[in-house]
């Protein structure tokens, strides 16, 4: 049904970077200084004849928020291109906390919230309890609950500042 052209074109103006362009002000309703290219979950944007499919991947499985993120997807994209938007689910892939971008993981901490250690062969325990505090730097921190605002999220103490404190959950 979809073709990859190699130019990347659907008119003069539509190009697959401007497409991307447009996904980094589609934000994630849960974290709204995120977008959808700093979590990565956008696994391929296909230019046809006639419309621009984007397939995405949600950050879990069961997240509530997705039918809301394929509408903002549709919405935002074919409000900045003026073209005709689809946008699926990606069943072939997953979400693995390893897809967020740098730039994500600084605007987490910004936003207090602990990013999640980057996972280099297996998820160890220290990976999930070892985390610096997004409040004053300190690795004096201990896991309160692995359960937070979202499935996404695990809650946190720091010993050195006494914050509580959120982690976007790692995950492979």
């Amino acid at each position: 049904m979809w073709t990859r052209r190699p130019v990347g074109k659907m008119s003069d103006t539509t190009t697959i970077a401007a497409v991307y362009e447009s996904l980094a002000h589609v934000m994630d309703p849960e974290i709204p200084v995120l977008s959808v290219i700093d979590l990565g979950m956008i696994t391929a944007v296909e230019i046809g004849e006639e419309e621009v499919h984007v397939k995405m991947i949600p950050t879990f499985a069961a997240c509530p928020a997705v039918s809301y993120i394929q509408q903002n997807i549709k919405t935002i994209l074919e409000q900045e291109l003026g073209i005709v938007v689809s946008v699926e689910v990606d069943k072939q892939e997953h979400w693995e906390s390893n897809r967020m971008t740098d730039a994500g993981r600084e605007k987490l901490r910004n936003y207090k919230i602990a990013p999640p250690a980057v996972i280099n062969g297996e998820l160890t325990m220290e990976v999930l309890t070892e985390i610096p505090c997004p409040h004053c730097g300190s690795k004096e921190t201990y896991l309160r609950s692995p359960f937070g605002a979202t499935l996404c999220r695990a809650i946190h103490f720091c010993k050195h500042c006494g914050q509580v404190f959120e982690q976007f959950k790692p995950l492979e």
